[in-house]
């Protein structure tokens, strides 16, 4: 396990106190610095790092008040986002620059925005009650997956741009390491949008995969392959629809290889069990399962780390209320109790991912 986060409560009395007022104001730094990069105002400043500007220019260019952009501009400049010289000229700086630039900062901020800012303020309830009690503020649902294809427009691209940025960047890679035993089919588990199926089938002519999921995320699958437009897509790429928590739903057999990325930190740990119990049946032999998660203990940065953690919050307010990031102690013994083998771990895919390679 890397040593993440052992460094803590090394502050003085008074820097601990700062940070604490740092998270008492958090929600209000949030708001102030996505504003910021969404009225031009950071643009602004990088376009003029060198020589800065005042704040009636920055006004102009925003076509803002001067009033609305120094309340945003002095809670940056209390935040680190901006900072001021003796001329009165305000630049950007490294954090402001990360928050207008940095693809994976965008992404994040935008997916709180949209996704949980306001389910969030249920997460006590959500944590006694161990439901979604935030999936509220969007419909009445007893878990988002259902109801991805119904979010409001932001909420749902938010949703699946986040999805995607953290297992896309190891999907090639991950085709990779699939590849090295040559398998003709493939269960993929909790395919989502099919996007991973249709990589794979289309880095190997050969190869057939099967769909599992929900209905609705069949239905959305089934329209991205169609977007692809290649009829050997279609003829290789099936689908199986079920409710991986009903008990009785067995999953389909008979494939050299089980896919399953960023899936099992959908559910609570004994259905975790019951779903690779289920799924060792649908094995053979030769049959290997490949789990792909983003183990907080096993990033090359603590920054990867922080994110991954911070994920689980979400989970329990929007999600289901029960589903948690995994470290990769805890996801072996869910693995071992459901009498299957690791036989492989392989860390330090694409962004985040790891994968386990199971018998």
């Amino acid at each position: 396990m890397e040593e993440f986060f052992t460094r803590n409560d090394t502050k003085t009395a008074l820097e601990a106190q700062y940070e604490a007022q740092k998270i008492a104001f958090a929600p209000i730094i949030f708001q102030v610095a996505k504003t910021m990069r969404d009225t031009g105002i950071l643009e602004a400043l990088y376009e003029h790092e060198k020589s800065g500007l005042p704040l009636d220019e920055i006004a102009q260019k925003v076509k803002l008040g001067n009033y609305s952009v120094k309340v945003l501009l002095e809670s940056a400049l209390s935040a680190d986002i901006v900072k001021i010289d003796r001329e009165q000229k305000y630049r950007i700086t490294k954090t402001g620059y990360f928050l207008l630039k940095d693809k994976m900062t965008r992404i994040n901020m935008d997916y709180n925005h949209y996704v949980n800012y306001q389910g969030l303020y249920y997460l006590e309830e959500a944590i006694r009650e161990e439901r979604a009690a935030g999936l509220r503020v969007f419909g009445e649902w007893q878990t988002i997956y259902p109801a991805l294809s119904s979010l409001p427009d932001d909420a749902r691209k938010s949703w699946f741009a986040f999805d995607h940025f953290y297992s896309d960047s190891a999907f090639s890679e991950a085709i990779e390491i699939l590849q090295k035993t040559s398998p003709k089919s493939v269960l993929d588990i909790g395919g989502n949008t099919g996007k991973f199926s249709t990589l794979l089938a289309k880095a190997d002519p050969d190869i057939k995969i099967t769909i599992a999921d929900l209905p609705e995320q069949i239905a959305l699958a089934k329209e991205s392959v169609q977007k692809e437009n290649e009829a050997s897509l279609a003829d290789r790429i099936d689908y199986f629809t079920l409710d991986i928590l009903d008990l009785n739903a067995a999953l389909p057999s008979g494939y050299d290889l089980i896919w399953m990325s960023q899936f099992l930190d959908c559910f609570r740990d004994e259905d975790i069990i019951d779903l690779l119990k289920r799924t060792k049946k649908a094995m053979g032999k030769n049959t290997r399962l490949y789990i792909m998660e983003p183990l907080w203990d096993r990033q090359r940065f603590e920054t990867s780390a922080y994110c991954i953690i911070n994920t689980s919050p979400y989970f329990t307010a929007m999600a289901n209320g029960y589903s948690k990031m995994f470290n990769a102690p805890d996801l072996i013994e869910l693995i071992e109790q459901a009498s299957l083998e690791v036989i492989e771990q392989i860390d330090q895919i694409g962004i985040c991912q790891s994968i386990l390679i199971c018998k």
